[in-house]
Parts: C-alpha cells; structure tokens; sequence
C-alpha cells in the first residue's frame, strides 16, 4: 500500500532543501563539498535539494553549521516579497545557558525569522549588562543606533561610548562586546548583514 505523505510534512522538506541550496551555493560549494563537510551523505544532500527525503534533526544540525547559519533558519518559511512583522509576532532570541537572566539582554528580531541577509534586532540592556566576558565574534558587518541610555562599543582594542541618536557600524569577524554605560535600562537598534565591510 503507498503511503500518504503529509502535506505539511512534504513543504517543510521542500524549505528546507531550498534553503541549503540557496546557502550553499552562496558560499560557493558543490553538493560533494557540503557533504563531506557537514558530515552527511551526498545522497541526503542531493535528495534534499529536491524536496524529498526525511532528514534527522542531527543531520539538519550538521547541515546548519557547515553553512554557518542557525538550524532554525533553514526551517523557516522563505520570505515573500512584502513581509510584515508586528510587535507581537516579534521573535525574542534565546538567552545564554550561563548567565542569570537579570543580567541578560532582551533580543528582539525585528525582521523576519527567514530572512538570512538582513536581521534587524532591538536590544534593551538592563542597568550593569555587560558581555565582555563573553565577546561575539562572527562573519558580517553591524550597525547599532541607541533609542535611549548609553551604549559603550568594543572592538579589538577600540572603544566608543554612545549617547541616544549616536550610531556606530564596524566589522564581525575581529571580537566585540557591549556595556550599558548607564544608571537605567540602555534600549538599541541593531541591523546585521553576513558581508564583511
């Protein structure tokens, strides 16, 4: 008896195989390349591709990291030519596993959750926020504008502190971390793109 694929089932596959076709062949490589390098056969890969197949959540993890984006992304749906996001469909980003919550900052994405060339984030500092412990270091270029409160900047050994309207843009791949230099809550508005200045 043939078995009934699930709609819904069926267009996920196909997303996602969009999506690593699309990532991949940004970054240049072959199917052969990617698979050799995120691990998987190059069956799974070529399958994918076309819509078919039944990957496993590690293999899509695999396939995530050897393009260098969040497994999640490759799952979204794509982003259609006008895409709204409200303020309640807003995504709030993961906190870090390590650091209490009340020191933390609140991340939101402003732009869609499948959109991989440019993210929008709004970030609210709390009073003492800080991650110079634990600097972001990653392909791509950024650009903070704060809302209100005081930012401060590091990159490599650079430092620049930001009052509300001041923006600052620079490079990803050298190590950067963020302080709120006020008293109160710091509010900023970042865009991320994955091209390098």
């Amino acid at each position: 008896m043939a078995r009934h694929t699930d709609p819904d089932e069926a267009r996920a596959v196909e997303t996602l195989g969009a999506a690593v076709r699309e990532a991949r062949r940004r970054l240049g490589l072959s199917v052969q390349a990617l698979s050799e390098k995120a691990g998987v056969s190059f069956g799974l890969v070529s399958q994918l591709e076309r819509g078919m197949g039944n990957p496993s959540l590690q293999s899509i993890h695999r396939l995530a990291a050897a393009l260098g984006v969040p497994a999640g992304q490759l799952l979204d749906e794509p982003v259609g030519e006008l895409a709204v996001v409200t303020a309640a469909k807003r995504h709030v980003m993961p906190p870090a596993a390590d650091i209490p919550l009340s020191a933390q900052a609140t991340r939101e994405l402003l732009t869609p959750r499948g959109e991989s060339m440019l993210q929008l984030i709004r970030s609210t500092l709390p009073p003492g926020f800080s991650n110079e412990p634990h600097p972001f270091r990653h392909i791509g270029t950024e650009t903070v504008t704060v809302e209100s409160g005081v930012l401060i900047v590091a990159q490599g050994d650079r430092r620049v502190e930001l009052n509300a309207g001041d923006t600052v843009t620079y490079g990803c791949s050298e190590a950067h971390w963020w302080a709120n230099g006020s008293d109160g809550v710091t509010v900023v508005v970042g865009a991320v793109t994955p091209f390098e200045r």
